[in-house]
């Protein structure tokens, strides 16, 4: 059994080397073999378990948060081989962490999430669906949500900070987004139907949350071959300020600006808009996203 663990060093604000470290000693005291992949930049790394794969390895562990879960989906789900051919497993040691939320991974708590992986490997895991977000020259996978509004003009904004740490960086960010963003004009296609659309945020949706628990979609379920679409009509910033916390636990649902309806492919346009996908950036739209039944098998 030969398990590549890959790891960001700059992940987790410096603390990824350890964190990576850990889990390779765990895994090879339950008599693993490990490739230990670490580099300085995320293209780096995205490279190193391209080779690795070619190389041969039973599974692909990432530590880190959903930034390396997406690296991840990429390298399996566009790796060429038969999809849930090698597993991934999750160690999450990131800020956000939705995805390992999702599927019941212990967070910040790398000897009980490689007890996880251990156990996903004897049972096999479990395959999941993934999201493919397309536009002409790119595609790229995604295991959680592509969003495209607000919540991306958050994370754009809350990435460009070192400081605060943690949810604390991502919430101050929105607030500072507050200040003067505006409805955006989206055109939107979702299995053939077309619309205009206003709103404040539109999100397509694999897995539940985003931004370290924020249940955009809580009853997306990762396996059962749909997306979610999630749209947030126009509102004002006390009204959109109100909104926000009560997606926390799911209690923007029936909110009369809110939308959310199951969906296979999805196109949407607009002008100066950014999308990010599994919290990271991934282009302008616009984009055409849809779904692909059990393309990941995960151990969880």
């Amino acid at each position: 059994m030969m398990i590549a663990v890959a790891v960001n060093p700059r992940a987790s604000f410096g603390r990824g080397v350890h964190a990576g470290n850990e889990a390779a000693a765990i895994f090879e005291q339950a008599g693993a073999g490990v490739l230990l992949l670490c580099e300085d930049s995320y293209a780096a790394l995205a490279a190193s378990v391209d080779k690795a794969l070619a190389a041969g390895i039973d599974a692909l562990v990432v530590v880190g948060g959903d930034g390396m879960v997406h690296l991840g989906v990429n390298a399996l789900a566009g790796s060429g081989l038969p999809w849930g051919t090698v597993p991934l497993g999750i160690v999450p040691t990131g800020t956000g962490n939705d995805m390992a939320r999702a599927l019941g991974i212990p967070a910040h708590d790398i000897p009980a999430a490689c007890a996880a992986v251990l156990a996903g490997l004897e049972s096999g895991g479990r395959l999941i669906d993934a999201g493919r977000a397309s536009a002409p020259g790119m595609s790229r996978w995604f295991a959680g949500v592509v969003s495209a509004g607000f919540d991306a003009a958050v994370n754009e904004r809350a990435n460009a900070w070192r400081w605060p740490r943690g949810k604390a960086r991502y919430h101050l960010a929105m607030l500072r987004e507050l200040a003067s963003f505006r409805a955006i004009n989206y055109t939107v296609t979702a299995d053939g139907e077309t619309w205009q659309q206003a709103a404040m945020l539109v999100s397509v949706a694999n897995g539940q949350s985003i931004g370290g628990g924020m249940k955009v979609t809580p009853d997306a379920v990762l396996d059962d071959g749909w997306l979610d679409l999630f749209i947030v009509g126009p509102l004002s910033r006390t009204g959109l300020l109100r909104v926000f916390p009560k997606v926390f636990a799911g209690g923007h649902l029936g909110h009369p600006a809110v939308q959310i309806r199951r969906v296979r492919s999805v196109e949407l346009a607009a002008e100066n808009v950014a999308a990010y996908a599994d919290g990271e950036r991934i282009g302008p739209l616009p984009l055409t996203i849809d779904v692909v039944p059990r393309a990941v098998r995960v151990l969880a």
